[in-house]
């Protein structure tokens, strides 16, 4: 808070007071016989309410280092020692007045009786505003070492089912060191996770809105969280479930029975057959692919496709590139071109061979050498801090977000600083000198010990895994091993999860956490039965991607048509139904040339080159198509950093850019070809239909076409050139339905 033109508020006689008051909290001693007896708490009531009050985030006071606007507080009121003597000591002591607490600068500011950048933060009536004003009055009694620490605070009730538009009180019991409790409802924060479905008042009262689903709501209080998760339940009948394929099946539709929301039907082969070569190999399934599995009577055709997709170059394409974008495999000079190309191609066989996640992990972390001997080593190249690269590894890897732990405690986990900089010693000891290949390191591992100082209080701290210790590490042991090792124990709560919470999102839309790179307890998953399921089933099958895939697809909870019934049209996270998504940039260009019959050349790559195929982001620059339709630049390890929705700029681009014009118009294109060929306009047309949507023509589409088609007095080659751009700019071939 500033503490200028504040004269008029401190006559002469108070300095002495708030000089007096200053001096008394520094050492601890109360200003009168009866405030010692029941004195207020600093640590226990001040710093709960200029938290609750929001003095200290970031958009008010706090600031990590420094504090901002004039008064200097620590975010949240992690460092309390910092706190106090920044409210007693600064400002001459004049925001602090004992003898006439009402006129403290604290409290007139945050009142609202002087201006107050931040408006009205505490009522001159609360609750919050009489414990400062006693605690000033009673000279600001310093209680840092005597005070019991917070040990957890404890939610009633933890959990429970509410019925829609019902309402619960939730009640915040703080418990401390030395055994004593306390109601602490009305000074804890509260937060839901999906505020479309509950509304928290910052009394912890709890209002359901009409939709169903899990809801989980955040409290905070003094750095301990506590999460009160709660089920709302539709009650509708459920009938006519699919029989159960696998595991998935079970909890899915297990939860779906315990929250009254039916489920859709099984979908039919058409659109199976084109959802799942997209999820897997990014491209559409050729027409003689879509006639042959539509005229298969195999019973097993389902999963024999699936296998296929996993088989083929395809699913290694597609999968390289999420992965090569995500670990920043990115181009930002001409001389990154080798280590560009060659970690794309390791990345890409990698998955064709199908490597245990837990191996791929490993020779990323632990790479060393140069990147033509060891293309792994590339990641050192784009990642070069020991800081970034924790926090990458630790997003990436284990679906914790880190960053906050650098400068303070993590707001809404048990990350400290400390925590942090653990993380930090293990590539303490990365080294690195240039190498005979023009802007590329030589990586190996510098003998010492490991080692990382708190940026703090600059302590040197030793590797330690996040909430596990580490064996000591000889000065000659890479440090990284010793990370990859823990992070492959089978018993590791972060690394199998993050993963499966990662592809589940990847096939089902929606991952069982959301985001899916931050998984913490106050973060909880939707579906948490299912998720340990598949993390047990993926760590038993010694982390085989490719089983992974194989089990997710295979169910029928995948497998479920779009089309919602009257129960489950606005669910939206426990996977009544598919939820339909955009093609990524890529796979829709892809798409275009697959129904055109074109291709697009990319420079220094071979004739044919898909655009999954892409090694890095360098091609975005010559391709107006993909920085439109969003393609990442690999700047993050953030799936977000891909562009997902919709806008006016790709509708225009798909309607007459000229980019699309040519394609459709090209000499060697499908239009073209289909102009000449010599069989009736009804089999052309359902090739058509089978190289967009996987299915033949309804009758209404089919005498559309053909109508159109046979216009007298039109050129047949522009026709067909109508016909393949109507239905690109179709809602059924843009997005994965």
């Amino acid at each position: 808070m500033p503490t200028r033109n504040t004269g008029s508020l401190c006559p002469p006689w108070a300095k002495c007071i708030g000089l007096l008051a200053a001096l008394c909290c520094l050492f601890g001693v109360p200003l009168n016989a009866k405030t010692a007896e029941q004195p207020v708490s600093f640590v226990n009531d001040v710093m709960p309410v200029l938290t609750k009050a929001g003095c200290n985030v970031g958009v008010c006071h706090a600031k990590a280092g420094n504090g901002q606007n004039g008064f200097q507080l620590s975010l949240l009121g992690f460092e309390p020692q910092e706190d106090l003597e920044h409210l007693v000591k600064e400002g001459r002591s004049r925001r602090l007045f004992a003898g006439v607490p009402e006129r403290s600068l604290l409290l007139m500011k945050a009142s609202g009786q002087v201006p107050h950048g931040g408006g009205i933060r505490l009522a001159a009536t609360s609750e919050g505003y009489a414990l400062l004003r006693e605690w000033i009055r009673q000279g600001a009694p310093n209680d840092l070492k005597t005070a019991p620490n917070l040990v957890s605070i404890e939610i009633q009730p933890g959990k429970g089912s509410i019925k829609r538009g019902a309402e619960q009180q939730l009640r915040a019991i703080a418990k401390y060191a030395d055994g004593s409790v306390r109601d602490v409802t009305t000074m804890a924060l509260y937060e839901a996770n999906d505020r479309a479905m509950a509304d928290v008042s910052d009394r912890g009262l709890v209002k359901i809105s009409d939709i169903s689903g899990n809801v989980a709501v955040m409290v905070r209080y003094q750095g301990q969280v506590a999460v009160y998760s709660a089920s709302v339940p539709l009650g509708a009948p459920v009938e006519n479930i699919p029989s159960p394929k696998n595991f998935v099946d079970e909890h899915v539709f297990a939860n779906l029975r315990s929250l009254g929301i039916p489920p859709s039907a099984v979908c039919d082969d058409a659109t199976f057959l084109r959802r799942v070569a997209l999820d897997i190999g990014g491209r559409l399934p050729t027409e003689e692919e879509a006639a042959a599995f539509l005229a298969s009577t195999d019973a097993d055709k389902r999963d024999k496709f699936i296998d296929e997709m996993l088989r083929s170059p395809d699913y290694a394409d597609f999968f390289a590139n999420k992965w090569t974008a995500l670990l920043k495999n990115r181009r930002d000079d001409a001389s990154d071109t080798v280590s560009n190309f060659a970690f794309h191609a390791w990345v890409r066989d990698s998955f064709l061979a199908n490597k245990p996640y837990d191996q791929f992990v490993r020779e990323v972390l632990a790479a060393t050498g140069t990147v033509i001997g060891n293309p792994p080593v590339a990641w050192y190249k784009r990642v070069k801090e020991p800081k970034q690269q924790i926090e990458d590894v630790a997003q990436l890897f284990l679906g914790v977000r880190m960053q906050c732990a650098q400068c303070h405690h993590h707001p809404f986990e048990r990350w400290s600083q400390d925590d942090y900089y653990s993380l930090v010693a293990f590539f303490s000891q990365v080294g690195r000198k240039p190498s005979s290949t023009r802007g590329e390191d030589l990586i190996f591992h510098k003998r010492g010990i490991a080692t990382a100082a708190n940026m703090k209080t600059g302590v040197p701290l030793k590797p330690a895994a996040l909430g596990d210790a580490i064996p000591a590490i000889a000065a000659d042991e890479d440090p990284r091993l010793k990370l990859a090792d823990w992070m492959s124990q089978k018993n590791n709560p972060f690394f199998a999860k993050s993963l499966v919470n990662r592809y589940w999102k990847h096939f089902f839309v929606r991952g069982l956490i959301e985001p899916e790179d931050d998984i913490r307890d106050t973060n909880p998953p939707t579906n948490p039965a299912l998720l340990d399921a598949l993390e047990k089933h993926f760590i038993a099958s010694n982390f085989d991607l490719k089983e992974l895939v194989r089990v997710m697809t295979q169910s029928r909870a995948y497998q479920l048509s779009e089309v919602p019934n009257e129960h489950n049209i606005v669910d939206q996270q426990n996977y009544s139904r598919y939820y339909p998504r955009r093609l990524q940039a890529e796979v829709l260009l892809d798409a275009i040339d697959r129904l055109a019959g074109t291709q697009t050349d990319f420079a220094n790559l071979p004739p044919g080159t898909r655009a999954v195929g892409l090694p890095d982001n360098s091609y975005n620059a010559s391709s107006q198509f993909l920085r439109v339709f969003g393609r990442p630049q690999g700047e993050s390890v953030c799936e977000c950093e891909r562009v997902q929705s919709s806008s006016l700029a790709q509708s225009l681009h798909l309607l007459n850019a000229p980019e699309m014009k040519a394609k459709l118009a090209a000499a060697t294109g499908r239009a073209e070809r289909l102009s000449k060929e010599d069989k009736p306009a009804e089999a052309k047309v359902r090739e058509l239909y089978l190289a967009a949507f996987s299915r033949e023509p309804r009758p209404q589409e089919l005498k559309t076409a053909i109508e159109y088609l046979n216009e007298p007095g039109t050129a047949a080659n522009a026709n067909y050139q109508d016909l393949i751009w109507a239905l690109i700019n179709t809602k059924e071939f843009l997005f994965n339905h």
